[in-house]
Order: C-alpha cells, then structure tokens, then sequence
C-alpha cells in the first residue's frame, strides 16, 4: 500500500487507486502524513480540523472519534504498515519513499543533488520526482489551514524543481524539450520571471525570435500593470541579446546553479506544536 499527497489524497495498491472522499478523516491523514515519522500536536490537529473558531466543545474527544474513523478506513482498504499512533501529545503515523510519495520526491531530490557533476543523470532524477505530482495538491482534502499553510510550500517545492530541470535541459541544449513545460509553467505562474526568461531563452535559441520579444512584451506588461516593476536585470539582458542577435550557445559552459536542498529529513520535520514548524521547502 501507497499514500499519494502529490495530487489528491489517494491510496494505492498496484495499478489499484482509491481517491478519498473529503471528511474529516482525510483531513487527518493529509496532515499526519504531511509530517511523516514526527510527532503532530493534538492542538494543531484540532485547528486544522475544524478551524480556530469552529472546533466542537469536546474537541479532544473529536479527535479521538477521527482517529478511530481513520484506522477503520485503514483496516478497510487493508493498510496495515502505517499506523496511526497515539503519543504523549499527539499522533504520529510511520511512512517512508516506499510508502509515501512525497518522501519519495524529496529522496528523488537528494538522488539528484548527488549527481551535480552529471548533468544528464540529475535532469533523468528531477523528472522521476517530478513525475510523481498527479494534479492539483489534496484537492479532495477540506482544511483551510492546509491549503493556506502547506499547500504553497509544497507547489513551491516544486516549481523549484521544474526550474532546475530547465535550466539542466536549456544547458545541455535541448531547448525544445524544455518549451512544453515552460510554456505551460509561465501561464500557471505568471508572475515567475525566472519561467519567463527560460521560455525567451528556449524560444530565442530555437530561432523563433519574433516569439521570444513578444513574451517579453507580455511579461514586461504584466509585471507594470500587476505590480508596478519593470523587468529583472536578467530579463533586460536577454532582451537586448535578442535584440541585438547575439548567439546565446549552450550557457557557454556554465553550469547553471542548484537551488537549495529542502532543509528536511527523510521523515518531514519536526512538528510538535503546530504551525510553528512547517515543512521548509528547498
């Protein structure tokens, strides 16, 4: 058995996939596992359950009823290597890369900053970890806290690394490859200039100029009217690159940069009291 984060909350077994339906107990499991082998304060269970201003009178006791719902969901989809302990102060459940997606990401991650000095083999582990994301994170997860709190960090996590594997594609030459995810990364994310400039680099040295300074255009109004900046040094850069036609190369040998490692162990953080220990992304 196999619990997926990574898109909606789901369990698997092989080919096998039961997509939770939203309640209480999927709320618990997504927070649980979002936090792995650590233990999960009973407060910040409660709050992410049903909010600051709506827990019940007997919240404690509600945990528990949730508790015991979510290990009868267990025993009827038949998971038994990840039980939902009971701690002093709260609960904990035992996941790990075989079992848990996300662990399984971030150890994809690790596999990919050990081979810094091969570009060809990081690119092949970053779009192994990417392909484990199945859509839009616990969408079928009911928690204002979660999608507030968590949900950023981890779409965050990843655009990081869609950036990094860009940046390996454009450096090894294969622009091309590189066009599809950045054409749909930039409008997903239309502020993220970093996207912008791999999408006019990408469509630049695949001799579409005309394309590449109309993006420009685009990012360069975007950024006036949305927030009242112009374009990063960067981008100013690529732009009168293009303009003047100048042969951009494969990075000239650079080795573009790695972003940070995700500041976690294979289990998640520690996560005794709350919100004051979120997942750091890399």
């Amino acid at each position: 058995m196999r619990f997926q984060l990574l898109g909606p909350l789901s369990i698997t077994d092989g080919s096998d996939v039961v997509v939770l339906r939203p309640a209480k107990p999927t709320t618990l499991l997504a927070t649980l596992l979002l936090h792995a082998n650590s233990v999960v304060a009973a407060g910040h269970l409660q709050r992410t359950l049903w909010g600051p201003a709506e827990q019940p009178a007997t919240a404690r006791s509600a945990l528990q009823t949730c508790v015991l719902r979510l290990r009868r969901l267990f025993t009827r989809y038949g998971v038994t290597g990840a039980p939902v302990e009971a701690v002093p102060g709260g609960y904990r459940i035992t996941a790990g890369p075989g079992t848990l997606d996300l662990l399984h990401f971030r150890e994809r991650l690790r596999a990919a900053g050990d081979l810094a000095d091969d570009p060809e083999k990081e690119l092949y582990a970053l779009k192994e970890a990417l392909a484990l994301w199945q859509g839009p994170v616990l969408a079928n997860v009911r928690s204002d806290a979660l999608h507030r709190d968590e949900v950023p960090r981890l779409t965050e996590e990843r655009l990081r690394v869609v950036e990094r594997a860009c940046d390996l594609e454009l450096a090894l030459g294969r622009c091309g490859e590189a066009l599809a995810e950045l054409w749909s990364a930039t409008r997903t994310h239309p502020g993220h200039e970093r996207f912008r400039e791999q999408l006019i680099e990408a469509l630049y040295r695949t001799g579409r100029q005309a394309e590449a300074l109309a993006e420009y255009r685009r990012i360069k109004a975007y950024l006036l009217e949305e927030l009242g900046v112009d374009p990063s040094p960067g981008l100013q850069r690529l732009e009168l690159a293009i303009l003047r036609g100048d042969e951009l190369g494969d990075t000239g040998g650079r080795r573009p940069p790695r972003p940070a490692a995700p500041a976690v162990s294979a289990g998640g953080p520690r996560h005794g009291a709350g919100p004051g220990g979120p997942l750091a992304p890399p």
